[in-house]
């Protein structure tokens, strides 16, 4: 396995990389016909923190001179790029996805912004702490540009067309509290929901239906996963100690294909695209780049948040096509609340909707520990909870949702 080592790598290599992986011939190949349409991928097992990173605005360095610093050890999920390469490679996919940036600089799987120091796990931000505090403005910049930006157009360019997306997380074997996990939890419940919160997604358009993704994934997915490694003697827990935050990939993910979906739905049914006489560009692409905007990195789609939500002015310029695009929401929300049937009720529990699941898997069950040093992967244990994910992905692909599509024909209670 070409694994990324331990200890730090300070060059500038790719932070999104695409692995191929050879099949395993114990492994539980998924139908041909959709080995193109399922993702695995690994986000927090990154190994890399470029040397311009290291030091911050007044030059003191930002990690201790250590080989594998403390931040890094804290940080990593160790082991779970192994766990996404067996299950790759048990499922015969011929590839995996993963982020070489080390999490304990930049983290994906948040909204971009900076990380208090007292922050709590559900709290953070893209930047993690010391560098949030020690990196000036430019290095901020430049490393949201840089990698945030390209592990952004990589991950966008991967989702497109999938049917479903497996990520590949471990986490510590207690909590803080020192209660003992368990072996593995399943993720598909985004925290505002399990908060029961009046609107679970403040940070998207208050035009998407939070009801679409009350779960990010096919609940019968998760239930087979669940009973394949109960089965196997292996605890598996239900959305434990924690849910999916806001800004987690697989909720982002999941507001991106439900927009995406209604876009083309919209199409068409809406009259021809018009531009703006002013500046010359169409409104409607305004607003449709605006709702897709799940990773909050334009200044533009902010901005007409702001006039559209807060009654804010429109930049100097762009009042007219500010007015414009105004109209043109109002079209496409009236639009999605009066095909609610068809793009919310429908959707959400149909067989072409796309399943974003989280797999969380205790470290010290796929990587050695020694007084919480890290010494190296157990490959057989993460190979065998690989083949087993792959065994209930297999039988879910080949009869669960072709049940499910089946029976859903005559359900009309729900």
């Amino acid at each position: 396995m070409n694994l990324l080592p331990a200890h730090i790598d300070t060059s500038d290599r790719p932070p999104l990389e695409c692995v191929s992986v050879a099949h395993d011939p114990l492994g539980s190949p998924v139908p041909a016909v959709l080995a193109d349409r399922i993702m695995v991928d690994v986000i927090h097992d990154g190994n890399v923190i470029p040397d311009k990173f290291l030091r911050g605005q007044y030059g003191h360095p930002l990690l201790g001179e250590a080989k594998l610093p403390k931040e890094s050890v804290r940080e990593r999920d160790w082991g779970a790029e192994l766990i996404a390469s067996s299950l790759a490679s048990s499922l015969h996919l011929g590839k995996y996805y993963r982020v070489t940036t080390a999490r304990t600089l930049l983290d994906f799987g948040r909204f971009p912004g900076i990380t208090p120091a007292d922050a709590d796990h559900l709290s953070r931000y893209a930047i993690n702490y010391p560098f949030s505090a020690g990196l000036s403005y430019i290095q901020k910049r430049q490393l949201l540009e840089s990698y945030y930006d390209r592990i952004s157009e990589g991950m966008d360019a991967a989702l497109n067309g999938k049917l479903l997306k497996i990520a590949i997380h471990t986490y510590d074997k207690r909590n803080p509290s020192m209660f003992e996990r368990p072996s593995v939890s399943i993720l598909t419940r985004p925290l505002g929901h399990q908060h029961l919160s009046s609107r679970p997604f403040p940070h998207f358009d208050p035009a998407f239906p939070a009801k679409v993704i009350e779960y990010t994934a096919d609940r019968l997915l998760r239930s087979r996963i669940a009973q394949t490694l109960e089965e196997a003697s292996i605890h598996t827990a239900d959305n434990f100690p924690y849910s999916l935050p806001e800004g987690s990939v697989e909720v982002r993910a999941q507001v991106w294909y439900f927009f995406q979906h209604a876009r083309q739905s919209y199409q068409g049914s809406a009259p021809p695209r018009a531009l703006s006489v002013a500046s010359g560009r169409c409104p409607r692409e305004l607003v449709w780049n605006m709702l897709m905007d799940t990773n909050l990195r334009s200044a533009e789609s902010q901005a007409l948040r702001s006039y559209l939500h807060m009654f804010r002015n429109a930049p100097a310029g762009d009042e007219e096509l500010f007015l414009a695009a105004r109209e043109e929401y109002e079209r496409i929300a009236d639009f999605l609340r009066r095909e609610k049937k068809v793009l919310v009720d429908q959707y959400r529990d149909a067989q072409y909707r796309p399943s974003t699941i989280l797999i969380e898997v205790r470290k010290d069950l796929v990587w050695d520990f020694e007084n919480g040093v890290p010494k190296g992967p157990r490959t057989d244990n993460a190979q065998f909870i690989s083949r087993k994910i792959a065994i209930a992905i297999q039988q879910y692909l080949d009869n669960d949702r072709l049940e499910k599509s089946r029976s859903s024909i005559n359900r009309t209670f729900l």
